[in-house]
């Protein structure tokens, strides 16, 4: 038994090894709102296969295979989650790039009740639980409005969820005074928003916002003369497409 057990510790060495190449290979890091939860993952996913490899393993090695092989499936899931890929950024002044991975889900004219009192251009993108899910300020300027609002968990894509759901919202005025605003907003799995923004703070195109965990939604509230670059289902990347001119 206890060189069964040494092979399994090496299997573990193994694993941690080849993900640490992975990372490596494909230019990704972790992002730091990860550590905590990776580092609890990894410690259930290493005692739940240590009980059912010493349990299991001498008399039902199948069961066990299926344990480890799920187990380990879902521990990749959730350490590719926080993953931060290393990417070229767009900067550009004259362009609003989007804050968000995923697909352009909404392109309407609506009336924001929160802050403009007046009606808007709303472009909202949805991501799905395989996005990056890194939030950077789509513009230059300074922090006006900074505003955390409770919340329901509907689906992210239902029309509701910008008004019902737990979200988190900022303004960012430019130098000449132009104002944008942006949601972030939980959806059916995310239980956490992250917003590293303050009122009259200085932030720059493509910094670090924020992190929603685990399947959410971000809102852009434009003026309505912003001219839109996007389509519907179109997919984006955060940092690098531009959703609106801005000028």
């Amino acid at each position: 038994m206890c060189g069964s057990i040494q092979d399994y510790i090496g299997v573990n060495i193994y694993f941690i090894v080849a993900l640490h190449l992975f990372l490596i290979h494909y230019s990704m890091t972790i992002h730091k709102e990860g550590y905590r939860t990776i580092a609890y993952s990894t410690l259930i996913f290493g005692m739940l296969n240590s009980c059912s490899f010493i349990f299991l393993s001498p008399s039902v090695p199948t069961i066990a295979g299926i344990i480890f092989c799920i187990s380990l499936f879902l521990l990749f899931f959730i350490i590719s989650f926080f993953r931060v890929p290393k990417r070229k950024l767009n900067t550009n002044s004259q362009l609003l790039i989007t804050p968000a991975d995923g697909k352009i889900v909404v392109i309407e004219e609506i009336y924001d009740e929160e802050y403009f009192k007046d009606r808007r251009l709303q472009i909202s993108v949805f991501m799905s639980p395989l996005n990056v899910h890194l939030n950077r300020y789509p513009i230059d300027g300074k922090v006006v409005y900074n505003q955390y609002h409770k919340g329901k968990y509907l689906v992210a894509w239902h029309p509701k969820s910008s008004t019902d759901n737990e979200r988190h919202s900022i303004v960012i005025a430019d130098k000449n005074g132009k104002e944008i605003l942006i949601k972030q907003i939980a959806g059916a799995l995310a239980k956490r928003i992250v917003n590293y923004s303050h009122v009259n703070e200085n932030v720059h195109q493509n910094e670090e916002m924020g992190f929603i965990k685990f399947g959410s939604r971000v809102d852009i509230l434009l003026p309505l003369n912003s001219k839109i670059l996007v389509s519907l289902n179109q997919p984006v990347k955060c940092g690098i497409t531009p959703i609106a001119e801005w000028i």
